[in-house]
Order: C-alpha cells, then sequence, then structure tokens
C-alpha cells in the first residue's frame, strides 16, 4: 500500500483478555453497556462518554453536541447478557476494519467477561501498546462499575 510515496503494508492487531467479575451475568452486562456507554473514560480517568443504540446496527459514537462527535461503529451482534459485538473505525482515523467481541459467561454469582478486538490497516508502530493499555483500563472498569452496582442493589 502507498500512502504518500511511501510503501506501507497492513499490520494487524489481536488482544484477547478475560476477565473475572464479581457478580451475577445480568449485572456484568449493565456494568458493560455503562462501560461502552455513558460512563466511558480515559485511562487518566477523563470522562470520555458514548452513545450505544444497543441493537442490531445501532451506532456507538461520541456525541459531542452541536451535531459533531466521532463515530467508533456499528452493533454487529447483540444477545444480552452474553454477547455484544461491535465493528467499525474505533479511535482510529486511517483506513482500518475493527472488531470488539465481549462475551459473558455465568459462572454461579462470578461472570467471566472474554473480551477480544482484532483490527486490520496501515497501523501506526505505536498503536500496539495504546491498545492495550486503553482496553485494559475499560475492562477493570467494567469489574468496578458491576461492583458498584452489585452494593448499590444489596443496600436495598
Amino acid at each position: 500500500m502507498s500512502i504518500g510515496g511511501l510503501e506501507r503494508e497492513i499490520q494487524t492487531i489481536h488482544v484477547t483478555r478475560e476477565v473475572e467479575i464479581a457478580a451475577p451475568i445480568e449485572i456484568a452486562w449493565e456494568a458493560l453497556l455503562a462501560e461502552v456507554g455513558p460512563q466511558c473514560e480515559m485511562p487518566d480517568g477523563r470522562p470520555m462518554p458514548f452513545v450505544l443504540e444497543p441493537w442490531p446496527g445501532g451506532r456507538w459514537f461520541r456525541d459531542l453536541g452541536n451535531k459533531s462527535g466521532h463515530l467508533w461503529g456499528h452493533v454487529q451482534v447483540i444477545k444480552p447478557p452474553g454477547l455484544l459485538e461491535l465493528c467499525g473505525p474505533m479511535f482510529m482515523s486511517f483506513p482500518a476494519a475493527n472488531h470488539v467481541q465481549y462475551r459473558l459467561t455465568a459462572e454461579g454469582k462470578i461472570t467471566t467477561l472474554k473480551f477480544t478486538h482484532q483490527a486490520m490497516g496501515p497501523l501506526p508502530d505505536d498503536i500496539q501498546a495504546g491498545v492495550t493499555v486503553g482496553w485494559e483500563y475499560g475492562l477493570q472498569k467494567i469489574a468496578k462499575i458491576a461492583a458498584s452496582i452489585l452494593a448499590e442493589r444489596n443496600k436495598k
């Protein structure tokens, strides 16, 4: 591939993670939707809220107001409370294809979240490190949100 007169090969990213969430699957699902939606934040704690339209073909985007924002992708598959797949450009402002999968499995009062992100395109050399840090932060945040939801419900 030629970019600005430079030859650039297509690279790939393949990130997989598994996180145990100390909550039933329904609460883990709620936490997942919160983290990929209004409770999303950067690894430094700055808010980065998203809108997720939770149906096949629904948009996943950052709404910055005044009809501006960033489209990250679309819902490819949604099967509550066990599977969410998103595809699209994600955070990449260059020609790239991305697929993200969140798969939840119930194991009693524990839920296992299996996460996969695959991407391909003329990826900048430093993108792999940032991708890994960002997703790891988000996955840990899902577990924290689930713990918060569970604690709040146990008070009632």
